[in-house]
């Protein structure tokens, strides 16, 4: 059955796709490593077709590049290419909004968004020592997820989607049960401020304030990026993705439980 195929093909590339997403964004795979097709699908244990289809989905997310000579290697990414990354979410979640409150919001995620929201009230309330981390981890997630439809263009869904793929650029990337600390803790009241006026502003078609309130919220990600790096830099390995960014000794040694696997 030709469906049935098409859906198993498709379910073995995704699998490929976490995976080797998972292992780069770890530090498994170092930056500069080169990949093999065959290796790599050896190791996950896949055919090729579905590997390569995956890896050429992680040229786009920026975590692999391809050579002239048609290697695959694993790009190297700096702090500036996840604020770009963080920024660019931003961009595209503000254009989301404002569409959404000059033409006027999709009813069903606009429903969704307000439904979450007064969940995620409820998780924050005033204290920031008593949130529940992981719930509101997984209700931002669904927020935004939501979020990404309420303009009604499957356009810029796609492209909101494709931006949250990007090294540390997705709403909860630094949610982590780990980063139980003050000072996130107290980043997620403000959080949840945005997530209101944002909402209210769609609501109010209040195109310009939606869309710099959307910018804003994206970039308490880049001051949560900045206190882990430069200030608390011993979470940084407690966190998928910044295993990117850790330093080159570290990386060093990681890669090697997959040298000669996928060279």
């Amino acid at each position: 059955m030709p469906d049935s195929a098409g859906s198993a093909k498709k379910q073995l590339s995704e699998r490929a796709l976490r995976e080797l997403r998972a292992w780069i964004l770890s530090g498994d795979l170092p930056p500069d490593q080169t990949v093999s097709e065959t290796a790599a699908a050896d190791l996950i244990g896949i055919s090729r077709t579905p590997t390569r289809e995956a890896m050429a989905e992680l040229v786009d997310e920026g975590l692999l590049e391809r050579t002239p000579t048609g290697r695959w290697l694993v790009r190297r990414v700096t702090r500036a290419d996840i604020v770009d990354a963080i920024e660019f979410r931003g961009v595209l979640e503000g254009t989301v909004v404002r569409l959404a409150a000059e033409r006027g919001p999709a009813a069903e995620p606009l429903e969704r968004c307000r439904e979450i929201n007064a969940r995620l009230d409820n998780v924050v309330g005033s204290d920031a020592a008593t949130i529940e981390f992981e719930r509101y981890a997984a209700l931002n997630e669904a927020f935004h997820d939501h979020l990404a439809r309420i303009s009604g263009s499957a356009t810029m869904e796609r492209e909101v989607r494709r931006a949250y793929r990007l090294p540390l650029a997705a709403p909860s990337a630094f949610l982590q049960s780990q980063m139980n600390i003050p000072e996130v803790r107290r980043s997620l009241i403000v959080s949840q401020r945005q997530h209101n006026d944002i909402i209210d502003a769609v609501v109010h078609r209040e195109g310009a304030r939606a869309e710099a309130l959307a910018r804003e919220h994206a970039r308490l990600a880049r001051t949560n990026l900045d206190y882990v790096i430069f200030d608390n830099k011993n979470l940084a390995k407690k966190i998928p993705g910044l295993g990117v960014i850790a330093n080159e000794s570290g990386r060093r040694d990681r890669g090697k439980s997959h040298q000669g696997r996928t060279q």
